[in-house]
């Protein structure tokens, strides 16, 4: 078995077993790794998305807002900036595509912050302006959840509108200075107790895993898989060259080859050699020999 596993034949089986198996190495890492970054995600937004509001001021400066604060509802009090109204394009909502309505805020003792209103959906026509209900006037508490600003898409956008929630592209197209995070609201309340109307409200966060923990294991499991097919693949290749070749032919208990004599090993009556017994083939070779098939197109020839 050795001998035939370490043939160049297995050998290069071996190797590539083996490349297989780092490969499935690091596919089990990746898709850990997107697994680790899922579950703190859920962690951060189980411990964030119901706790009591904090003053936005503690939360968000001038500074770009670290991820352990990603979700971390929060209460201000100002106004909006009505009139540096954006909105962001290709954002769903139910898997239907249109803008989020985003407004500058101005946060007593704390700044201006990018508020994200909600969603709206496309007018009928690429042309035809979307319909967002009016920004609300005078002074109003605001909670909401914080989040990190996105990647720019370098996209060169018309007046009034945004590729992505990009804090420098926002700050650019309303020209005031925001801070380090922006602000997905989850409730108005004005002055005289009123709730003003708003954009469809954004889905809730999504908290599931995903697969990448059970993609991982699979990984793992199947770095195995390539050595044991060769294992298996060797061990069949060596256990048929044990097998005999073909019949072989014998002299008979005691005449000689091709003589007419009575013996086993003898010449039949139509002059042909007859076939050494099986198991007298069998006891020189330690294995016994397998029977011969018989077709069904053979029987019926004969």
């Amino acid at each position: 078995m050795f001998r035939t596993l370490t043939s160049r034949r297995w050998l290069g089986a071996l190797a590539v077993a083996a490349v297989f198996a780092v490969a499935a190495f690091f596919l089990g890492r990746w898709q850990w790794h997107r697994y680790e970054a899922k579950s703190a995600r859920a962690d951060r937004i189980h411990s964030h998305y119901g706790a009591t509001p904090r003053p936005v001021g503690q939360v968000l400066g001038a500074s770009p807002m670290p991820l352990a604060s990603d979700w971390t509802r929060v209460t201000m009090t100002g106004t909006y900036a009505a009139d540096s109204q954006l909105l962001v394009r290709n954002r769903p909502h139910d898997s239907v595509y249109g803008y989020e309505v985003v407004v500058p805020f101005r946060a007593d003792g704390a700044g201006t912050v990018l508020l994200d209103r909600g969603w709206v959906a496309n007018g009928r026509t690429a042309e035809t302006p979307p319909d967002v209900p009016p920004v609300p006037t005078g002074r109003l508490t605001v909670t909401g959840w914080v989040r990190q600003g996105e990647p720019s898409l370098g996209r060169q956008m018309q007046p009034g509108q945004l590729a992505s929630i990009n804090l420098r592209e926002a700050s650019a197209a309303v020209g005031t200075p925001l801070l380090g995070g922006y602000v997905i609201v989850q409730g108005e309340k004005a002055a005289d107790g009123r709730t003003p109307p708003r954009p469809a409200p954004l889905e809730a966060p999504d908290t599931d895993l995903g697969p990448h923990q059970a993609y991982a294991f699979q990984w793992w499991l199947a770095m195995v898989a390539g050595f044991v097919l060769v294992w298996f693949g060797a061990r069949r290749e060596h256990l048929e060259s044990l097998e005999p070749v073909g019949p072989v032919t014998g002299t008979g208990d005691g005449g000689a080859p091709g003589d007419g004599g009575a013996g086993d090993g003898g010449a039949g009556a139509d002059g042909g050699r007859q076939a050494e017994p099986v198991g007298a083939r069998a006891g020189r070779t330690g294995r016994p020999a397998k029977p011969k098939k018989v077709r069904i197109w053979d029987e019926e020839d004969g």
